[in-house]
């Protein structure tokens, strides 16, 4: 892929709001951008994300009284996803302690040199003291394992849209309810919709780019 053709492609990109309900993502298509998923980068690689797939339609109905900004994706799209971040990923805790020794086989341990850069880095230069300012944190992970797979989605020809517009504390309790979230361990991050569009693609507004761009000489 030549540079016109990634600039191409983000022109072809396009946050969709009307799917097509009659076409689906191949299983090999949707395996490969879990993948892309889960090989996407995160902050000291804690990774501290979980991805759930509703196909359940009774529980999308049931979420659209709480989920306003998600009614095109729960009734139209192929698959939609509930993006969910990890609670307290604090460099002692025991979350990132099983990331070193289960994922990067590393040891680790709280009073180590290694250990002791983490917790200054958030303390310090994150200033990461409460679990807001955790969670917003670890939130913005997600937005880029999203968003990888959102690019990599145009990459195949399939149509996505990220979502926002939903409550979280009331959408958050209901998939307490249903055993699919413990909200002392995750929170609802982001939602994301994947599919084929079907309406038309409408031209690129933006920001020109000596606005948003500037060169530290």
């Amino acid at each position: 892929m030549d540079r016109e053709q990634v600039v191409a492609l983000q022109h072809q990109r396009f946050a969709t709001k009307k799917y097509d309900p009659n076409r689906r993502i191949s299983q090999k298509d949707w395996e490969a951008l879990v993948e892309v998923g889960r090989l996407a980068p995160s902050s000291i690689g804690l990774e501290p994300w979980k991805m759930l797939l509703l196909k359940n339609e009774r529980m999308k109905e049931d979420l659209k009284p709480m989920a306003w900004g998600a009614l095109f994706g729960l009734e139209g799209a192929s698959h939609f996803v509930i993006y969910l971040v990890r609670k307290g990923v604090t460099y002692d805790s025991d979350y990132v302690k099983k990331v070193m020794h289960e994922v990067k086989k590393r040891d680790y341990d709280t009073n180590s040199r290694f250990a002791q850069i983490i917790k200054n880095f958030q303390e310090n230069d994150m200033k990461l003291n409460s679990e807001r300012s955790l969670f917003d944190w670890a939130s913005k992970q997600t937005y880029i394992q999203m968003a990888n797979m959102m690019m990599a989605a145009a990459m195949l020809g399939i149509d996505s849209c990220p979502i926002e517009g939903y409550d979280q504390e009331k959408v958050e309790a209901y998939l307490e309810e249903k055993g699919y979230l413990n909200t002392a361990e995750f929170g609802v991050s982001v939602m994301a919709c994947f599919g084929y569009r079907n309406q038309e693609i409408t031209p690129k507004t933006r920001w020109k780019t000596e606005v948003i761009y500037e060169v530290i000489e």
